[in-house]
């Protein structure tokens, strides 16, 4: 097969040109959700997934051009097209999970089950959305590990969201008193804690207000072995600060039943020692 130095130099422009401008593209679309976060504060997922599709599309559209410009080429793609059925059937059956993938990356970014940056709980993984792709898409861990799942199972699989429509969220604090402690100063003690801290945020309404529904609630759950166990829920912006509310109220509560003389039970066993019997 005799090549032209010409066409193959047009080949190599044109491979160069396609790479140039998907990395302009790439870096267009990287500004233009950078400053959408900076200034107006928006959802950047529409943007980073349209910025796979464009550059993806680039890249499709370069490199069939570059092979067209070839005249060698062009003839071989058109044969390999022409003969080209079972090879395609066979491709069209390897390329289903691809497929499925990518409709499933369509279809997350129409009806936003979740976006970028929103708290996800999938299975036993738990981080924050970082990119959607065409094909998958990408977690971020509290390790600060990326989780790759691909869109069609992410799709299919039940997932929670802290951060849909509401980011607030409720916290559920519990604490074990002993049965010799004051339940009513133990149940002050963690009032005072909760509204003190300044995550807290006062979930009522103006009309809940009006009629006396507490600020906080603080109940009495249960009775176990050798502790009652209190449930205090505290409302707070979103799920990182009520992981810091959680951990500092405990904190600031365990010194406040120190030092009030409250008791934080722990198990007791009583071992009864019987005399073997005598022979």
């Amino acid at each position: 097969m005799n090549f032209n130095l010409i066409p193959i130099g047009s080949f190599i422009a044109i491979i160069a040109a396609t790479i140039l401008v998907a990395y302009l593209v790439n870096r267009f679309f990287n500004r233009l959700i950078r400053r959408s976060m900076e200034e107006q504060n928006t959802d950047p997922t529409n943007y980073k997934f349209l910025r796979h599709v464009v550059v993806a599309l680039v890249h499709i559209v370069g490199f069939g051009i570059a092979i067209y410009s070839v005249p060698q080429l062009k003839t071989l793609a058109s044969s390999l097209l022409a003969g080209a059925g079972i090879f395609a059937l066979a491709i069209s059956f390897a390329s289903q999970q691809a497929l499925s993938n990518v409709i499933s990356g369509i279809f997350i970014i129409i009806f936003k089950p979740f976006r970028v940056n929103d708290r996800l709980n999938i299975k036993e993984f738990v981080g924050i959305v970082e990119d959607i792709t065409l094909r998958h898409t990408v977690i971020r861990d509290f390790e600060n590990k990326r989780i790759i799942i691909p869109n069609s199972v992410i799709s299919n699989d039940v997932i929670v969201n802290s951060n849909f429509a509401d980011d607030q969220i409720c916290k559920w604090i519990d604490v074990r008193i002993g049965f010799d402690s004051s339940i009513a100063d133990a149940k002050q003690i963690l009032l005072e804690e909760i509204k003190n801290h300044p995550f807290y945020l006062d979930p009522r309404t103006p009309e809940q207000k009006a009629t006396g529904v507490p600020e906080v609630v603080v109940r009495v759950l249960s009775w176990g072995e050798y502790a009652i166990n209190i449930r205090v829920w505290a409302w707070t912006k979103d799920a990182p600060s009520g992981f810091v509310l959680s951990c500092d109220v405990l904190e600031s509560v365990k010194n406040r039943f120190e030092k009030e003389g409250i008791e934080i039970p722990f198990p007791h066993r009583t071992v009864v020692h019987k005399s073997m019997p005598k022979f």
